[in-house]
């Protein structure tokens, strides 16, 4: 059984000793404990320092693509180097290396595939009240679309298998996080929560100047991932609703007319008839977007089976020249 561990960093060359300072050397259950960073376009010596601390991994991005981006492929640089579980933590050490091991076991035990560290936001002193319940509603919102219980939806101290991984498709630019618990909810990935505890802040966040922007963010990517699995949900509601409206108004039109009075009620007409307008339109949509959900459906099955081939066993040694690559650096630096 092999752990990668990733790091995402964007100049950390200060608070990547503290990420490792208790990273586990051993977890029960593991047989190797991998440790990898993504230079998200580093420019101070975060790298250099890395390898100072022994990490021999590396993935290298020339300019800022952001975490979602960093994430996906520091997975697929783990996935390629034989990764059945990968633990995504940051690099302001933000979140408790030394529970690690407690993260990975509900995937050890055969209990889930994806495991969220919560936070336990209600106690993160940081944190102002308003945030607290911004928190705590962006979470009930996340878990409304994805039909799970993550208390903590927005952390990113996760651990994932293989199995789950490969299974996922990131789609967006701005944090994974929302999405990859929609997408476990919807195509029935085991997920659970363990509780962790954070380390005191060592600098503001950089994926958000301040909490509304990372509100309209958030926000965004929950609805962008919502409608990629049910929008057929939505424009089912809309079709029946109008539909509801529509034959109450035609019969208030109806009642007037044979009552005699049906010249002036001609705006019900007209509102009934926008209403059966809207009722076919949102029939239409329905139709598509159920065809484009099967379409997806079939298209992310076969990218799965291509995954497996890729990420396989017999195709690792395709993957180790970079590896050796990264080890002849390594040793080139230190010496």
């Amino acid at each position: 059984m092999r752990l990668f561990i990733q790091i995402p960093c964007l100049n950390e060359e200060k608070t990547l000793p503290m990420v490792m300072e208790k990273m586990p050397k051993s977890i029960p259950g593991i047989d190797e404990i991998e440790v990898m960073i993504i230079d998200d376009g580093c420019t101070d010596h975060t790298v250099e320092v890395a390898k100072s601390l022994g990490i021999r991994h590396v993935v290298r991005h020339t300019g800022t693509m952001g975490l979602a981006r960093a994430f996906r492929d520091g997975v697929d640089y783990a996935l390629k180097h034989g990764a059945d579980i990968v633990v995504n933590t940051d690099g302001d050490n933000q979140y408790p290396s030394d529970k690690i091991g407690d993260l990975v076991q509900p995937i050890l035990a055969g209990k889930a595939d994806i495991v969220v560290g919560d936070r336990q936001t209600s106690t993160i002193k940081e944190f102002s009240w308003f945030k607290k319940r911004m928190q705590h509603f962006g979470s009930w919102v996340v878990n409304k679309a994805a039909g799970t219980h993550i208390p903590d939806a927005a952390s990113g101290f996760r651990a994932y298998s293989k199995k789950a991984l490969l299974q996922l498709n990131i789609v967006t630019e701005f944090s994974y996080c929302m999405e990859t618990i929609i997408q476990a909810g919807n195509k029935r990935i085991a997920i659970t929560s363990v509780p962790i505890t954070t380390n005191k802040k060592t600098r503001n966040s950089r994926l958000f100047h301040n909490i509304f922007e990372h509100m309209g963010k958030s926000a965004g990517a929950i609805i962008r991932s919502f409608l990629m699995f049910r929008a057929h949900s939505v424009f089912k509601w809309s079709s029946v609703v109008s539909a509801v409206l529509a034959l109450g108004v035609f019969v208030r039109y109806l009642a007037y007319f044979f009552s005699g009075d049906g010249h002036g009620h001609m705006q019900s007409l007209l509102v009934g008839a926008m209403l059966f307008t809207w009722m076919v339109l949102s029939l239409a949509l329905l139709i598509i977007s159920e065809l484009l959900r099967i379409h997806r459906r079939l298209l992310e099955d076969e990218l799965e089976r291509v995954k497996e081939i890729e990420y396989s066993p017999a195709n690792r040694g395709l993957w180790a020249d970079d590896e050796d690559n990264e080890l002849r650096g390594l040793s080139a630096s230190k010496d």
